[in-house]
């Protein structure tokens, strides 16, 4: 079951560093595409950081729109994250081809992606010169949520969860690894 992440501990949901989902929507069109690089950047307002390439569809999207959603995919969706980073949506509908299924946000227009064990929903904060020097987009989270069988009380709880469940790392080249052991040093 989805629940709601306070905004101010929804940074926890990107800071071990997985691979996102980034899905958009304009005048009628949406679009997803796969992003390993992904960070949180501020607490209060939360923001995050996404590069996304000029040459993307997603691009065309989001700054036709003003927003994205930060979607955290699952190790049972890796063969969908290859397949959306790999095409482009100019051309084809990604959800339909890849087998994703959008569903409606709570504010943004973008939808989210089915399945996923975390959702950032983003508003764009113009930065012109970082977007068009270095593709590197920021946004400000109005929205967080997660699955609570994996992130409960403001944390990730992967050990005593299905390991289809566990979010992914990208390498290269098809290659990732899943979230590993939890432990603490405290």
């Amino acid at each position: 079951m989805l629940v709601d992440v306070e905004l101010a501990k929804s940074y926890r949901l990107l800071n071990h560093g997985p691979t996102v989902l980034v899905s958009s929507a304009a005048e009628g069109r949406q679009n997803v595409m796969a992003a390993a690089w992904a960070m949180p950047l501020d607490f209060d307002p939360p923001k995050v950081l996404v590069v996304i390439d000029k040459s993307t569809y997603s691009r065309e999207l989001i700054e036709a729109s003003g927003e994205f959603i930060l979607n955290v995919p699952c190790r049972a969706q890796a063969a969908q994250v290859v397949q959306v980073g790999s095409e482009s949506g100019r051309g084809a509908d990604k959800f339909a081809a890849s087998g994703l299924e959008p569903l409606p946000a709570r504010i943004v227009a973008a939808p989210r992606v089915a399945g996923c064990i975390g959702y950032l929903e983003c508003r764009v904060v113009p930065e012109p010169h970082n977007q068009q020097r270095y593709d590197l987009f920021i946004g400000e989270v109005v929205a967080a949520q997660a699955d609570d069988a994996v992130f409960r009380a403001g944390h990730w709880h992967f050990e005593d969860a299905d390991p289809a469940r566990r979010s992914l790392h990208y390498i290269a080249g098809g290659h990732f690894f899943a979230t590993g052991e939890a432990f603490s040093v405290a």
